[in-house]
């Protein structure tokens, strides 16, 4: 495939893509006083503000870059039922029941979010339709387990078994022997999602404040949040920062690791290129633990992303490694330009299960989706919504889930993080 010269590529075919445009808004330069003080432009951070304006509360979201700078506005885009870990491991931890509630809010999380984008009539291309494929025989028989476990214990009838020319229906490669097809599954633009959100809350009477760095959280009630422009005095604090967490509330730090990930955008496929590799548009992730996942967007390019990094460097020979993959995968797209390379930061659990909590009472907080938050994300905002309004069932399900540090301190846990990596990578070749 070719690749243009890095000085030519933007950074994000996202950004080059908006289709939202928020009301004026610009840095906190002022003290004020509010119901509700969110910290964090994402996803979470917005749906929280959207949601908590909708009830009549005051709210003010301070963000440190632009609105859906961080992993909100970076992804895959893929709006998925389940969590960044295995059900079971919420079984193991909670039991059945409780493991029961959470498989069926995931599911809420999805439906939410179609809701969101018809409700506020958001342009972010949703679309239905994702793929789980297996790339060796052991995922095969993990996927066939999966599936028969979301059937048996969970009720969920919503996968289909994918394999030969079924499969090639949905996705024209021999790269994948069997796959299971999520019909509750899809994709969307998540810029243009996150933005979205963001529009409607300031339209439901939130103050958005991007390029408002948080330096400070004086815990207490009144807790008061201080940028270099001014500080929010708030009844309650949100925090929706998740990997861009930065500190400001050190307990919770340890809890998460940073991690990044890196996407590509061909150009636009002709049709019968489209035809080719996704005929029927659906998303699709692999079984790898350091998995690749792409879609097709509206202007038919191919959305591919893959790789990670846990120590802040980019994996060598990165863009030869992902050039490799697609060129493996679709050999049709040989010649087919790469217009756009980015990356960017989410926050993983050591359980990869979301941390969802409250400190001090009036301090809430939603964080590490693992790489699974675009649904999530925006559940998380309202059920913290519904806990300040005092209807707390759904998030004290997910609070109850325990959360452990990761093991070696700040200096060793990034390199046992790594190594632990490394293990599943060479697990990933068997």
């Amino acid at each position: 495939m070719k690749t243009s010269a890095p000085q030519e590529r933007p950074a994000s075919w996202y950004r080059d893509s908006i289709a939202v445009e928020l009301d004026p808004c610009g840095p906190l330069d002022e003290d004020r006083h509010v119901d509700v003080c969110v910290i964090g432009g994402g996803v979470t951070g917005c749906s929280a503000a959207l949601h908590l304006a909708e009830r009549g509360y005051s709210v003010v979201l301070l963000e440190a870059e632009d609105i859906g700078h961080g992993a909100s506005g970076r992804s895959g885009g893929q709006i998925l039922p389940g969590l960044g870990t295995e059900i079971a491991t919420i079984e193991r931890a909670l039991g059945l029941e409780s493991a029961r509630r959470i498989w069926e809010m995931s599911r809420e999380a999805v439906r939410l979010t179609a809701d969101l984008v018809e409700r506020h009539a958001i342009p972010c291309e949703l679309a239905w339709g994702y793929l789980h494929a297996a790339v060796k025989p052991r995922h095969v028989r993990e996927l066939e387990a999966f599936r028969e476990e979301l059937s048996g214990k969970y009720g969920y009838e919503a996968l289909e078994w994918l394999e030969g020319q079924a499969l090639r229906d949905h996705v024209v490669t021999n790269a994948y022997p069997a796959a299971l097809y999520d019909r509750e599954g899809g994709h969307l633009h998540p810029l243009n999602y996150t933005l979205g959100l963001a529009r409607a809350a300031q339209r439901a009477g939130a103050r958005l404040h991007p390029h408002s760095a948080v330096k400070e959280i004086r815990r207490g009630e009144p807790a008061v949040v201080i940028t270099d422009g001014g500080r929010v005095t708030a009844d309650v604090v949100v925090l929706g920062t998740n990997a861009y967490q930065a500190g400001l509330v050190p307990e919770l730090s340890g809890r998460i690791m940073r991690a990044a990930n890196y996407m590509i955008a061909t150009a636009p496929l002709t049709e019968e290129q489209a035809a080719q590799v996704l005929p029927r548009g659906d998303a699709l992730s692999d079984a790898n633990f350091v998995l690749d996942y792409y879609r097709l967007s509206a202007d038919r390019r191919l959305i591919y992303g893959g790789e990670v990094s846990y120590d802040g460097r980019e994996p060598p020979n990165l863009q030869a490694r992902m050039d490799t993959k697609i060129a493996r995968l679709f050999p049709v797209l040989e010649g087919v330009p790469i217009e756009y390379r980015w990356g960017g930061d989410v926050a993983i659990t050591l359980n990869r299960a979301p941390d969802f909590g409250r400190l001090d009472d009036n301090l809430f907080y939603a964080q590490g989706y693992s790489g699974h938050g675009m649904a999530m994300a925006g559940l998380a905002g309202k059920l913290m919504s519904d806990a300040i309004a005092g209807q707390s069932e759904g998030f004290d399900t997910f609070a109850a889930m325990p959360h452990r540090h990761f093991p070696g301190g700040r200096l060793l846990r990034k390199p046992l993080l790594v190594l632990a990596t490394q293990f599943y990578k060479l697990r990933d070749r068997l």
